[in-house]
């Protein structure tokens, strides 16, 4: 299977696209005003214990306190719940801790209450688990998980773990028996996906930089008083060459001259094997345009998805769960009734764990599959959908099809959806539906001045007239990006305020 990485990167916002065969499969997006905070280390201050949920907020210095259940507490000699921190997503890829649940140490000494673990004003060093998503804070846990290129480091957790997506034996073995050999006492690590195959030199290099690294919190977190933050994770582009940029990705083309220098100057220190496969995107239409991104992110945001065969489907997403359900739709089929639903059930499986990891729905999901009368169709579909979602890097768990047609499945969620990422509640229907937010219709007009100036070179000044929010936002806060892509495009740009227009409309006129 042939794997790309494409990075759009600009000094207001970077998106990352992951594409198998040509297909666009994950899709990750950073603003610099919005940027994520997973992986990030705060020495924080608990601010309120509520012994009946078990349960702690503590204030790291953000808008919302971050939320510390009690099975996320450090206690000094116990690996109780083991499966659980390792669980958490520490990275873009959710590979780090899938271990198979024999290798997992478990010990019966039962925590204690969080309320005789910590107590309002005292401070604790904390890592966040989990983006805010919605109007919940941070979900944070005082486990603190490094990540490097080939391991992930586990201060004070006595324990090697391996990647679940190596599955050869042999290796595996070869593996636990050379970090149980290298690492420092009391301490652990997760052996990633990327390791497999390398030798000792590599694996000593990641050790003592991960070492060095918590050192270094350590010795911060020391001299400074909460709240505050002690280390930021890699950036987006970082992150995404350190996670998913393996021996099995063909290349990653960027489209930022200087963002790509960076990129050379951090794989030559960190994996200068994979130097070669980066490439600078120099083409005159967008980059996302060029590998046919930008029409797939609008179609993600849809909430009708029309299959190849005529059938559909529909995803709502709620605050508690996301449904989505099957429907025929113009297909008819040309056999029975019984083999032209199991064919729209079947390519309707394909689309939804497309969708799934496209705008990363996380959470309780219901697939509501059209009603199958054999058993035979059943297990057919139930098949599909378990082999579909292997190359998924988010853990799921799926149920067994229900006599109503109903499939009950999760899938891990550490970050909000694309949908939320993109859109905002819309003012025009009182929150039932949602808009496109004035930043991303402010993104998707340089975007297309872009292409309106690079079909017609000779144009030297644009027109354009946006609803009085956008126009707002692109005077105000989006002004220094104007200047920037008038000085690069070498354009005068008129905005004009529109009260006529839709929030997501606007009009471009090149002169």
């Amino acid at each position: 299977m042939s794997s790309e990485i494409i990075v759009n990167t600009n000094m207001r916002e970077t998106r990352v696209a992951l594409m198998e065969n040509g297909d666009i499969s994950e899709l990750y997006i950073e603003r610099k005003k919005d940027e994520g905070i997973v992986g990030n280390v705060y020495k924080g201050r608990v601010v309120k214990v509520l012994p009946g949920m078990q349960v702690a907020f503590i204030d790291i210095g953000l808008g919302k306190s971050g939320f510390l259940y009690v099975s996320d507490i450090n206690v000094p000699d116990t690996i109780e719940e083991y499966e659980k921190l390792a669980g958490e997503d520490i990275s873009l890829s959710d590979e780090t801790a899938d271990e198979s649940e024999e290798e997992m140490p478990r010990e019966t000494i039962q925590k204690l209450p969080i309320e005789e673990l910590l107590q309002e004003g005292q401070e604790i060093l904390v890592q966040v688990s989990k983006d805010p998503i919605g109007s919940k804070g941070a979900r944070i846990t005082s486990y603190i998980s490094l990540p490097g290129r080939y391991l992930v480091f586990m201060p004070s957790v006595n324990h090697v773990g391996i990647s679940r997506r190596i599955e050869d034996e042999s290796e595996r073995r070869r593996l636990k028996r050379l970090l149980l050999e290298l690492k420092p006492p009391g301490d652990g690590f997760i052996v990633r996906t990327a390791s497999e195959g390398k030798d000792r030199e590599e694996f000593i290099a990641d050790i003592e930089f991960l070492t060095k690294l918590w050192n270094d919190i350590k010795q911060k977190s020391e001299r400074v008083s909460a709240p505050v933050l002690i280390h930021q994770d890699l950036n987006l582009i970082f992150r995404s060459i350190r996670d998913i940029f393996t021996k099995n990705v063909d290349r990653l083309v960027i489209d930022s001259q200087e963002e790509y220098e960076k990129c050379i100057q951090f794989v030559n220190s960190y994996m200068p094997a994979l130097k070669s496969k980066i490439e600078l995107y120099t083409g005159k239409d967008p980059i996302f345009d060029t590998y046919g991104i930008e029409i797939e992110i609008e179609r993600a945001l849809g909430r009708k998805i029309w299959l190849k065969s005529g059938g559909y489907i529909v995803i709502d997403q709620t605050e508690a769960l996301v449904a989505i359900d099957v429907n025929t739709g113009k297909f008819v089929g040309k056999r029975n009734p019984e083999e032209t639903i199991l064919e729209t059930n079947l390519e309707a499986v394909k689309e939804i764990v497309y969708q799934l990891r496209l705008r990363n729905i996380g959470g309780l999901i219901i697939l509501d599959f059209i009603d199958m009368e054999k058993n035979e169709s059943k297990e057919k579909v139930f098949h599909a959908l378990e082999q579909a979602l292997k190359p998924d890097r988010s853990r799921t768990k799926i149920m067994k099809i229900s006599e109503f047609g109903l499939v009950e499945m999760t899938r891990k969620r550490v970050r909000d959806s694309l949908g939320r990422t993109l859109c905002q509640p819309c003012t025009y229907c009182e929150g039932r539906g949602s808009i496109k937010s004035p930043t991303t219709v402010c993104y998707e007009i340089f975007r297309e001045i872009q292409r309106i100036i690079n079909a017609s070179p000779k144009k030297r000044k644009v027109l354009l007239n946006a609803h009085p929010i956008v126009a707002d936002m692109l005077f105000d806060e989006e002004n220094q990006y104007i200047d920037r892509l008038e000085k690069d495009l070498k354009v005068k740009i008129v905005v004009k305020s529109d009260d006529d227009l839709h929030q997501e409309q606007y009009e471009i006129t090149a002169l």
